[in-house]
């Protein structure tokens, strides 16, 4: 039987006694945890904990057990699908890992290091980069979010194409289960077949099967040279011919192709003055890509424009510009980063962070924005992405001016014309964001019913009380 939050209130004094950290119930103290970053979803808690060390979350977990008290993980509440979010009934504790925030471990000889879950990902990068190596998952949002919510999202970035989602980059996780037991499986090994990976299925699970509080990272070596390019092309089609042909030319060194219209960069120039559009030549679609080399500067360099020359003279570029320095390619890499932000800034938008096969992507692209613009003429399209891995951030935007209750209520039908062709190319609702609250309703009509069925399964086994982080994923 479900406990009452007035009964809870009560009961937290003991929890707050018991734990090093804070427990946050003042409103003023807690506001920030329960609003998400864009301003979407608002909830209620009955309290904000924050441990310190895995054994107070552990406590945490268990007092929330003990009184049916549901939990809500956050890490650096920088997700896009409501996931970190308590509901608006008051009856959830939400467990924040920001204050756990250890290094506990570099091993560049094993090339791994380990890291409490409220690490952000920028500090993890940082650590990687003081052992000399690289800690290759890199997102827009990496000052800000931690690498307990990264694994917790399996997600996924800019450099997908060469190393992986956060899943590809994990070797171990530590884990507080629905009971407040503490799994340790920080094993830093690539080879260990004893039977089931319990680590992939925390990882992806948003929090609906335990609380993620530590992990065994991997590292790669530093590339030795860096090299960045702006190209500009014609179309989807064209990009996915230049992407054909980096790879073939540069084969594992190719480490971004990222794609956007030109609808994105002027809405970077827009809204960040230090975004500067580095092609005179006007063009509807840009490409960023970028190479690692591990062999030399000049290596790079050969390679990288003996691609560009090739490209060009096969028609697949219209210009292009080729980063000089690091600080040029900085400056490249600033404009992709700055799209989501400024879509943001401008209004309105729909979003949808899609997976599509690479090889369809030219069509899906070009049959979809016309249905759009079909449903809802004068919308404008926010497309960018992660091409090399087929993931597309497909937002639309209303006409200039357009944001407001009217614009929003289209999200329905504009999902439906999206999903219908994600459905006809069997891609996916979902690519690195998660499901989360957003699109928790949606997955039963994309999900097979054995896949759901295993899923609840997995659910019940793992948190028999639905306690962790409930109406998240799963009904």
């Amino acid at each position: 039987m479900q406990s009452t939050p007035a009964a809870n209130i009560v009961a937290l004094e003991s929890l707050a006694a018991s734990f090093s950290g804070r427990l946050l119930t003042d409103p003023a103290d807690t506001a920030p945890f329960l609003t998400d970053w864009m301003g979407k979803w608002r909830g209620k808690a009955l309290a904000v904990a924050q441990p310190d060390t895995t054994e107070d979350a552990a406590i945490i977990v268990r007092w929330c057990a003990a009184h049916q008290v549901p939990i809500v993980t956050q890490g650096g509440n920088t997700g896009m699908v409501g996931g970190g979010i308590p509901d608006a009934d008051g009856r959830a504790l939400l467990l924040s890992t920001r204050r756990m925030r250890r290094v506990r471990a570099v091993d560049p000889i094993n090339n791994t290091l380990t890291v409490d879950a409220g690490v952000t990902l920028l500090e993890v990068q940082q650590a990687a980069s003081a052992a000399g190596r690289l800690f290759p998952l890199s997102l827009s949002a990496e000052g800000s979010c931690t690498i307990g919510g990264n694994l917790a999202t399996n997600a996924g970035g800019v450099q997908v194409l060469r190393y992986g989602n956060a899943r590809e980059l994990c070797l171990g996780l530590e884990v507080v289960t629905a009971d407040g037991k503490v799994w340790d499986g920080l094993r830093g090994l690539r080879k260990d077949n004893t039977g089931y990976d319990l680590r992939d299925l925390f990882i992806g699970s948003e929090g609906t099967l335990g609380v993620i509080t530590a992990a065994t990272l991997k590292m790669v070596p530093q590339p030795a040279a860096r090299m960045t390019a702006m190209a500009a092309v014609e179309s989807p089609h064209a990009a996915l011919r230049l992407l054909a042909l980096a790879q073939q030319r540069l084969s594992a060194t190719l480490t971004g192709f990222e794609l956007m219209n030109d609808f994105c960069m002027s809405l970077a120039v827009k809204h960040f003055p230090a975004c500067r559009k580095p092609l005179d030549t006007p063009a509807p679609w840009h490409v960023l890509l970028e190479s690692s080399d591990p062999t030399s500067e000049e290596h790079a360099r050969d390679s990288f424009e003996r691609l560009m020359e090739e490209a060009m003279e096969q028609g697949l570029l219209l210009d292009a510009a080729v980063a000089a320095s690091m600080a040029q390619s900085e400056s490249l890499w600033h404009i992709r980063h700055c799209v989501g932000e400024a879509q943001t800034r401008e209004g309105d938008s729909i979003k949808h962070d899609i997976s599509v096969p690479i090889s369809a992507i030219g069509d899906f692209i070009v049959a979809t924005n016309a249905a759009l613009e079909q449903a809802s003429p004068g919308i404008r399209m926010v497309v960018f992405g992660h091409l090399g891995d087929g993931n597309l951030h497909y937002n639309v935007a209303p006409a200039e001016g357009g944001s407001g209750p009217a614009f929003r209520a289209l999200q329905p039908l504009f999902n439906g014309i999206v999903y219908a062709a994600i459905t006809r190319v069997n891609g996916s609702i979902s690519a690195e964001h998660g499901i989360g609250q957003l699109k928790r309703d949606k997955l039963a009509l994309y999900k097979s019913p054995v896949e759901l069925e295993l899923m609840m399964r997995l659910k019940t086994a793992f948190d028999p009380d639905n306690l962790m982080n409930p109406g998240r994923v799963l009904p």
